[in-house]
Parts: C-alpha cells; sequence; structure tokens
C-alpha cells in the first residue's frame, strides 16, 4: 500500500546522461555541417587602385627657419612663394604644419592662411600625443 508520508525523489541522474551523450554527439557532428547557400552574386567593375597622395610637410623651428617638404623658404616672403610652389603639388594632398612650441601664434596662423589661400582643403596641425 502507498505510503502517503513518503515525498517522491526526482532522479535527474538519467536526464544528465542522456543530455551529455547529445552534447557529445553535436559537437562530434557540427564541425563538419556546411552551410551553402546558393547565392548569385552581382558583376562589379575593375577599379583603379587610389593612388595615396603624398602629404606635404611644413616645418618652422624657433629660429624661424621655414621648410616645405626639402626645400627652404623666407617666412616674410612665404605666401607668394609658396603660392607658386604649390602649382607643382597636388592640391588634394594634406598639409601637416609642425611649428615649434614657443612661436607666436601669429606667425602659424600666417602660415595656415597662406596654405589655405593656395587652395589646400585638408591641412593639419601636428602635436605630441
Amino acid at each position: 500500500m502507498y505510503d502517503w508520508e513518503d515525498k517522491p525523489e526526482l532522479n535527474i541522474t538519467p536526464l544528465v546522461d542522456v543530455m551529455l551523450v547529445l552534447l557529445a554527439i553535436l559537437m562530434v557532428i557540427a564541425p563538419n555541417i556546411i552551410y551553402e547557400e546558393k547565392i548569385k552574386l552581382p558583376q562589379g567593375s575593375i577599379s583603379q587602385q587610389i593612388s595615396k597622395i603624398p602629404p606635404v610637410h611644413i616645418t618652422i623651428d624657433k629660429d624661424l627657419k621655414l621648410k616645405v617638404n626639402k626645400d627652404y623658404f623666407d617666412l616674410n616672403s612665404f605666401e607668394d612663394n609658396f603660392y607658386k610652389y604649390s602649382r607643382k603639388l597636388d592640391l588634394k594632398a594634406t598639409v601637416l604644419i609642425s611649428a615649434d612650441k614657443s612661436l607666436d601664434y601669429g606667425i602659424v596662423m600666417s602660415i595656415l592662411a597662406a596654405v589655405k589661400q593656395s587652395g589646400f582643403s585638408e591641412v593639419s596641425l601636428a602635436t605630441n600625443g
């Protein structure tokens, strides 16, 4: 006869055994499954490789020596001379201005204005850090 005082016990050992076997089977089969979808991709055109335009480096030291790439310029006539010099350069190039931190702000801004007036649109100021 059934004893109403006994509480039934849940035995989960067979459930865990079955789940571990299924997990092992899945781990063995999963690397072999190949998903293959039949997709027809559109044809692309062959594009020209974008050539990397070398940047223009402008350097001004604390003695006001101004250098553009490898050429030296006089600070007083920089605006006119740089305009002539820039005709040989690609105006899409990035201009990187490196100035000594002890220089007057106005000097750097006049160099920046001359670069902008020459037609360059991408100008960056170099910093440490």
